[in-house]
């Protein structure tokens, strides 16, 4: 057996199966998809919102405050990083409350992408022309009636691309969540780094999850934006 081949399977073992130390990395991987789904569903819909607000206003001229309340939310959270944004939510914002720090991550991760996902729908929605809203208003359908059925199931199928891509950089994002001392996936590689002092055997491992991650999901919205498209035939 060749020396190197020895080496590489006793790093191997030190690294993942001396004291269970795989569980860092299992453990890890849950909490951090857990963390995106979340705050996936919490920026979805809060990015919905946001992107209905401004494109009503954009539209109407209504809800003039609204649209400024919005403005200045996309403003702050696109103009700050995500990491300082995660450390004044816990920090700052719930230093004096008892809070679970996966709350704590799914706030601030599903803030951080409302806010880009808020952009991605509203430019979805202002794509569409102009002649669909006047066909729903003409057929009896009032305005909130013809973005739910008519204007958002297109703006959808326009921004999914964008979209699929705004989820794999969320759950990029997750990484920091060490931060505030979460266990995460990242966070899982540096225990075994501090266990070990072997930083590049773990290191590589989170990052090919990471890619495995990546990789199928780009699979699964690449499906079903195929799917959406064969709908249209």
């Amino acid at each position: 057996m060749p020396e190197w081949f020895e080496k590489l399977t006793h790093k191997f073992y030190l690294n993942f199966i001396k004291d269970d130390r795989w569980i860092y990395i299992t453990r890890g991987l849950r909490t951090t998809v857990m963390i995106t789904v979340f705050a996936l569903i919490l920026g979805v819909a809060l990015g919905f919102i946001v992107a209905i607000i401004r494109s009503a206003h954009d539209k109407t001229g209504k809800l003039k405050i609204a649209n400024f309340i919005c403005r200045v939310y996309l403003t702050v959270i696109r103009g700050t990083p995500v990491v300082v944004q995660l450390l004044i939510i816990y920090y700052g914002i719930f230093a004096s409350v008892t809070i679970e720090k996966m709350v704590v991550a799914v706030i601030a991760f599903g803030v951080n992408s409302g806010a880009y996902v808020a952009e991605i729908v509203r430019s979805g929605i202002m794509s569409i022309d102009k002649g669909q809203l006047e066909a729903g208003r003409s057929l009896g359908f009032s305005y909130a009636q013809t973005m739910v059925y008519i204007i958002i199931p297109q703006a959808f199928k326009n921004v999914l691309p964008a979209l699929g891509n705004e989820l794999i950089v969320l759950l990029k994002e997750t990484s920091v969540s060490g931060y505030i001392a979460m266990e995460d996936l990242t966070k899982g590689g540096d225990i075994i780094r501090s266990r070990t002092f072997d930083a590049m055997m773990p290191l590589l491992a989170v990052a090919a999850i990471y890619l495995i991650v990546v990789i199928l999901l780009e699979f699964l919205v690449g499906k079903l934006e195929r799917r959406l498209r064969n709908s249209d035939h």
